[in-house]
């Protein structure tokens, strides 16, 4: 007798605990945020029809409301409004965010903004009579951010904590990167970019990472005493940071909006991200006690 295969259950068990270990967390925000879970399934709804409608079409035939709905197990009715209803978005905040950032690694990473030891120094605003020669954040907006006024993305970094103007003084950078300190509209932006990223990494390797895997790794222990995390933090903190700067300063260089003169086709996204976490585990039952 021909034994059936269980590799579908286990996959699906195992889909089922890692969403499981993903909602937590995410929960976490959407309840501290004051969203009700209506308002979370609805966007859950909204985002399985928008997959199943842009990814998973027959190749050949065009994507239909009752192939979204076999697909998605809503019905039709409800695919129609979803596909119909305004997706919500909130580009501003993403639109901030990519041009601070841009600034901000400039300012780290560009010798024109830099003092005679390599670290970003304090800038003046504009030109004055005093430095005629010198490089300004204005000069800086302009160079890494386009044709925004520069006032404008001095108010954004103020706001969020990055850097610090005294009076009529220079304008001083406090952080290496644009790491909000205020603002959870720019922190939960960063939650649906960052998160996004990773998820997609991990899809690309479950689905091609035998022949085309993209770099996925991270150290962990899990009997750790307390006393050492803060110098772990330090060193990790230090160490990733020169990592992300090397790899900015290279990648600038094939980035077109920071030189246009690059050549090559297409136009493409990459990265890498790196992210810090730790867990009490005091309170978790034994390894080998769990069912």
């Amino acid at each position: 007798m021909q034994q059936k295969s269980t590799s579908k259950p286990r996959v699906g068990q195992a889909l089922a605990a890692a969403l499981a270990r993903i909602l937590y967390p995410v929960f976490r925000i959407v309840l501290r945020n004051n969203m009700s879970f209506k308002a979370f399934l609805d966007i859950a709804k909204r985002a399985y029809v928008e997959v199943a409608a842009n990814e998973f079409h027959i190749p050949g035939k065009k994507q239909s409301v009752s192939r979204i709905a076999l697909l998605s197990g809503l019905t039709r009715k409800d695919v129609q409004r979803l596909l119909e209803a305004p997706a919500a978005t909130d580009s501003d905040a993403g639109e901030r965010y990519n041009r601070a950032a841009r600034v901000v690694a400039g300012w780290v990473r560009d010798a024109e903004f830099s003092d005679a030891a390599g670290k970003p120094r304090a800038l003046a605003l504009q030109q004055d009579s005093e430095s005629p020669n010198q490089a300004t954040f204005a000069d800086l907006v302009r160079r890494f951010s386009g044709d925004i006024p520069f006032r404008a993305v001095l108010d954004e970094l103020q706001r969020v904590g990055v850097v610090e103007k005294l009076g009529d003084g220079p304008v001083q950078l406090k952080t290496r990167a644009y790491v909000p300190e205020s603002g959870d509209a720019d922190k939960l932006t960063i939650l649906g970019t960052d998160v996004a990223d990773l998820v997609a990494t991990i899809d690309h390797n479950l689905q091609r990472g035998g022949n085309d895997p993209f770099f996925q790794r991270k150290v962990m222990y899990d009997n750790v005493p307390v006393e050492v995390l803060e110098e772990f933090r330090r060193l990790s903190n230090a160490q990733a940071q020169t990592l992300l700067e090397r790899l900015d300063k290279w990648l600038s260089q094939h980035d077109r909006d920071t030189h246009p003169g690059t050549s090559g086709t297409g136009r493409m996204r990459t990265g890498i991200g790196i992210y810090y976490f730790e867990e009490n585990m005091t309170s978790q039952k034994p390894k080998d006690s769990q069912s």
